[in-house]
């Protein structure tokens, strides 16, 4: 009786861990994996421990710049996304025009969309204006899908804000610059670095949008996606290991600055 108790008290944490471990079951896979010396092409059965693919991680020929491709795409279009996406929320909580409540509901249409159907539509755009598939076409789409992402993850965070406080600054005799950046800009700064956040990781990962308006170019996905028909060598899993480990210190120190920040404040 004292287990089942036990049990019933702590089912929602048990519940809880037993789906955080199941989520990171692959990133474990793959950070073991990370670490093998298989004999053959195929990364996929473990043969020896071995150090030798961290040692040399761009030693597969593309990796690294396909790598490279993927993070200034992803970059570039994290900084136009969010610009972009932080003007439309703003303007979407704070006007009031005409087709406002449509625009609201079509900023919805490229998260609730298909990749595949998004994909078909940008290529079709872009083969009837003449444009050369590449980098920048690449770029264009991945602003294009990840404004959504951003404008909902700004514009939640803008509707709770309190107006009294930009009231009260206006009436400290400051102007319009001075309580942007010193009351509304630092209020809404988690929604606008989640945005960003978000749409670095969606620009980095994705591979159908890209697939078809990549032309000669090669991004990360579209590499790894290549490799694992030919061979996936253990440097893929390097990468991977890596960026997973980069991403996990990222929220380790936003929780540590968050953590700072309320002490201080209390």
């Amino acid at each position: 009786m004292p287990l089942v108790t036990w049990l019933k008290r702590h089912l929602v944490v048990i519940a809880g861990l037993l789906t955080l471990a199941y989520l990171l079951l692959p990133n474990v896979v793959v950070t073991v994996f990370s670490f093998n010396k298989p004999k053959g092409r195929f990364n996929y059965a473990w043969q020896q421990f071995s150090t030798d693919a961290w040692k040399d991680p761009c030693g597969v020929a593309d990796l690294c710049g396909s790598l490279s491709i993927s993070l200034q795409i992803a970059v570039w279009a994290t900084v136009g996304a969010t610009l972009l996406g932080t003007m439309i929320a703003f303007a979407l909580v704070r006007y009031r025009f005409r087709a406002r409540s449509a625009v609201n509901s079509l900023i919805f249409l490229p998260m609730a969309m298909p990749e595949v159907v998004m994909a078909a539509s940008l290529l079709t755009l872009f083969l009837n204006m003449g444009a050369q598939l590449g980098f920048w076409t690449i770029l264009i789409a991945h602003i294009m899908f990840c404004l959504s992402f951003v404008v909902v993850a700004v514009k939640a965070r803008v509707m709770s804000m309190d107006p009294r406080l930009e009231e009260a600054a206006r009436d400290l005799y400051a102007g319009p610059a001075q309580t942007f950046l010193r009351v509304t800009l630092p209020i809404a700064a988690p929604g606008i670095a989640a945005g960003a956040l978000l749409s670095f990781a969606l620009s980095f990962d994705d591979f159908i949008i890209t697939n078809f308006n990549a032309g000669s170019t090669v991004t990360f996905p579209m590499f790894v996606w290549g490799s694992a028909q030919r061979g996936t060598p253990v440097q893929i899993n390097v990468i991977g290991t890596a960026m997973f480990l980069i991403a996990v210190l990222f929220v380790l120190a936003s929780m540590v600055i968050t953590n700072r920040r309320t002490k201080q404040k209390a």
